[in-house]
């Protein structure tokens, strides 16, 4: 059968790959790996070339902003590298003599990492981190829309990697244009695959044959209890709103709030910049958000003022509006607002109560989101045990910025990511934020110990006691 050239070009892609991936591990050590992630790291994090992708990722994609993305690109990659620093990924990583098991680190081969438009600089940076620190070689396939970032990002690190001696092979990308043709051959012959974005692509991953760790939809909501700090909270919510244009996956998309401190949460966030609209105007919003039935992408990650333009209210609300909050009380596909928005809109709730608005919180997750994560804004330690005890969501972030908090922080202990795996709950392979650990497998040494076969009355008296032989 004749394979079409533009496969035949993934798959030169591929074997090229396989050979450097193959010498990077016979002549690794953990120096080895660690400086050619630090390469990698220094890349992107150089302050010249980081606002050169920047600046490159908002004028290709037309999704986010330039300042925040610096941001993003410098602290996520700086936390990424924290993280890894002491991670031992070569050689013997523990003998037990209890057990007799060696485990050895062991790379997993080439991955396949498939990246999305809005993060198309920090994402696969974190991605090639990962996999070079663990003895692999990678591929990106990145969005139409992102493939000239990631072209700048890989000229960037094959630049370091000429100042260390290390191959470029190593790191590469599919060729341009992009296709599903082409990715559907990486997802297939890569020997692990990494999917950041599209929910079809994830399915795509998860369906190719190869081993695969997808991750899922945001749709963050929110609870502000009665017991809130609630101007802390709203500061937290806006900064955290309006952060690179509400492109982060993290970003809060509906706020719940009880009716007992409704009205003065309502003002704590328009002295943040926040207009609240009336349910009465949810509609007008609704028509101009989903003018086909789509999201308008004249509005998607835009500036403040470019989104008042598109939904009329330039002339309505204050110049120094950062984001808007409409309220709301419909969930599920007849009402878009409880969906997620990519843009500086939130859904505003009011809830009777504390357990009204959970209750609010688990139909949102059900219609979109579940599995991601849930932001509470509280002082009762409790409430956040029971919403993880009840929800159906890996992280319950607590009295945080959401965005910043959920794909890691310096002052919370998540891991640096620019993925959340979101359980069963999500249809994903991983709960957790995709790390270090996903990147790499283990070969065990097995030898033989002391037998420790128990009899049967060791293992069933206690059951026998209660329930009778």
């Amino acid at each position: 059968m004749n394979v079409p050239d533009d496969l035949l070009a993934v798959d030169s892609m591929m074997a090229r790959a396989r050979a450097a991936q193959a010498g990077y591990e016979a002549g690794g050590s953990q120096q080895r790996y660690d400086r050619a992630a630090q390469a990698a790291g220094w890349a992107i994090m150089e302050p010249g070339r980081n606002r050169q992708l920047a600046e490159l990722a908002v004028q290709t994609t037309g999704l986010g902003n330039v300042a925040d993305k610096i941001i993003k690109n410098h602290r996520k990659t700086l936390g990424l590298m924290r993280d890894i620093r002491e991670a031992q990924t070569f050689g013997i990583l523990s003998d037990d003599p209890a057990t007799g098991i060696i485990e050895i680190a062991r790379p997993i081969g080439v991955i396949g990492a498939v990246v999305p438009s809005t993060n198309p600089a920090a994402t696969p940076a974190n991605n090639v981190i990962n996999a070079l620190k663990c003895g692999n070689a990678i591929i990106l396939s990145p969005s139409p829309k992102g493939v000239a970032c990631c072209e700048l990002l890989l000229e960037f690190i094959h630049a370091e990697f000429d100042r260390i001696g290390e191959d470029k092979r190593l790191v590469q990308m599919l060729p341009a244009p992009g296709s599903k043709a082409k990715t559907q051959r990486l997802l297939e012959t890569a020997d692990l695959v990494v999917v950041t974005g599209s929910q079809d692509n994830v399915r795509r991953a998860y369906e190719s044959g190869t081993p695969a760790i997808g991750v899922g939809a945001g749709n963050v909501a929110v609870i502000v209890d009665e017991t809130a700090e609630l101007a802390s909270a709203a500061g937290k919510i806006a900064a955290s709103k309006t952060f690179d244009n509400a492109t982060s996956c993290s970003s809060e998309n509906a706020l719940i709030v009880p009716d007992s401190v409704f009205d003065e949460f309502r003002a704590a966030l328009e002295a943040e910049g926040g207009a609240v609209i009336p349910p009465s105007e949810e509609q007008e919003i609704v028509s101009q958000l989903w003018p086909d039935g789509h999201l308008n992408r004249e509005i998607i990650a835009s500036d403040a003022d470019v989104l008042l333009e598109k939904l009329g209210l330039s002339d309505r609300l204050p110049a120094s509006t950062r984001f808007i909050a409409v309220e709301t009380a419909g969930i599920g596909p007849d009402h878009p607002l409880s969906g997620e928005k990519l843009s500086r809109v939130a859904a505003l709730y009011r809830a009777r109560d504390f357990e009204d608005a959970v209750d609010i919180a688990h139909r949102i997750l059900a219609h979109q989101g579940t599995g991601h994560s849930i932001g509470l804004h509280t002082q009762d330690d409790e409430r956040a045990i029971s919403m993880g005890q009840s929800l159906p969501v890996c992280r319950v972030i607590v009295n945080q910025a959401h965005c910043f908090a959920t794909g890691g922080a310096f002052d919370n202990g998540l891991p640096f990511s620019l993925s959340m795996g979101c359980g069963s709950w999500g249809g994903n392979s991983i709960d957790s934020n995709l790390h270090w650990r996903n990147f790499m497998q283990r070969t065990r040494i097995v030898r033989q110990i002391p037998s420790r076969e128990p009899t049967v009355e060791e293992i069933f008296g206690e059951y026998w006691a209660e329930a009778g032989e």
